[in-house]
């Protein structure tokens, strides 16, 4: 039998379940996440960086771990919860169990917990740290002090590199702790993707001589990040942009825009988004725990709103030839309703380069 732990909440509710993956002790921000499958991509996606992810949904390590199927080279986030762990996987690729995969990766998890009740919680009260421990949790101080801090420092690259040869659009790439499925996107339609760190200084950027810039997702509070933040308004109007997640609420607010931490974020794989430019509505997958406040954006307009809850889901910028969305276009394993964007990227880019043919 499996070793007993707590999940203890900041508003002092407590789980009891049972102890997988690494054994020991955590804090860090409790958050949810409905997707049915893509539990390796959550496990890998940088944007969980400090936080403390369940599951919604009930069986969790069906198919599973498979390597090719990550978004980056190890697990971010603090700890993992389950309902039910599957420790006898299925799948051809599989290589290993999902807690073998947590031990090595010295991440803790818990299963044996009511997922649903835990969710309701987050819904109804908000997004709020949590500890993980063996014994019974008594010092509330140390998670009302808790704050995710230094998180894209963490998780960005720490030199450039660039993924392909010089032919085809050049598109210099700042991670701010992206997915390897939006560099996969780009060189799918013939780019060459020079990656770069959060902070490379944009005068180094455009000496590069690139057709586009991508500023990717990434985790924590964007208005940490002061230098990218700076360093976007000296990139803006010089190249084509294409903002995904936290690049879309950095390049807000380069612009003078302002963001705000939502009461629990939108994260899985079933968000519809709206295109107020055509009507149409896309589902979408979703990571995030800041948004755009819209109208604080003086040169921005408004082109996608989550139709749940009308929040800002995408802003154009047509004098700076840029545009952001706060969903993940690149989704994978989906869905991809919303792929579309990056031929739009690569429409802008082409177009720059053709007028500047002499």
């Amino acid at each position: 039998m499996d070793k007993k732990i707590y999940l203890t909440l900041q508003n002092k509710k407590v789980f009891t379940g049972y102890s997988f993956g690494a054994e020991r002790e955590t804090v860090g921000e409790l958050v949810f996440t409905t997707g049915m499958t893509g539990y390796l991509e959550t496990l890998t996606d940088p944007s969980y960086f400090g936080q403390i992810v369940t599951q919604t949904f009930p069986l969790i390590g069906n198919y599973g771990v498979i390597p090719p199927d990550f978004e980056s080279n190890k697990c971010w986030l603090s700890a993992y919860v389950v309902r039910e762990k599957c420790d006898v996987p299925s799948n051809f690729r599989s290589e290993k169990t999902l807690s073998q995969y947590l031990k090595e990766q010295n991440i803790p998890a818990v299963y044996g917990i009511d997922t649903r009740e835990l969710a309701r919680i987050v819904r109804e009260v908000g997004v709020m740290n949590a500890a993980v421990t063996f014994q019974p949790f008594s010092d509330f101080s140390a998670l009302d002090s808790y704050r995710i801090e230094g998180a894209v420092a963490a998780t960005t690259c720490q030199a450039s590199v660039t993924r392909k040869g010089s032919k085809g659009l050049r598109v210099v790439l700042y991670d701010f702790g992206t997915k390897y499925n939006i560099e996969r996107e780009l060189e799918k339609r013939g780019c060459s993707v020079t990656v770069v760190p959060a902070c490379y200084p944009a005068e180094e950027a455009l000496a590069l001589d690139p057709d586009g810039i991508m500023l990717t997702n990434g985790p924590g509070d964007p208005a940490d990040n002061v230098v990218a933040i700076q360093n976007i308004q000296k990139l803006a109007g010089k190249r084509p942009i294409f903002g995904i997640c936290l690049g879309h609420q950095l390049f807000a607010l380069a612009m003078g825009g302002r963001t705000r931490k939502m009461k629990y974020g939108h994260r899985g794989a079933n968000q519809p988004v709206r295109d107020l430019n055509t009507g149409r509505v896309f589902v979408t997958s979703q990571n995030h725990g800041y948004e755009v406040v819209a109208e604080s954006v003086p040169r921005g307009k408004l082109s996608f709103i989550n139709a749940n809850d009308g929040t800002c889901e995408g802003m154009d910028y047509p004098e700076c030839d840029a545009f952001t969305v706060q969903f993940h276009p690149e989704a994978c394993s989906g869905p991809h309703d919303a792929n579309f964007l990056f031929d739009r990227f690569v429409k802008r880019m082409k177009e720059r380069r053709n007028s500047h043919v002499e």
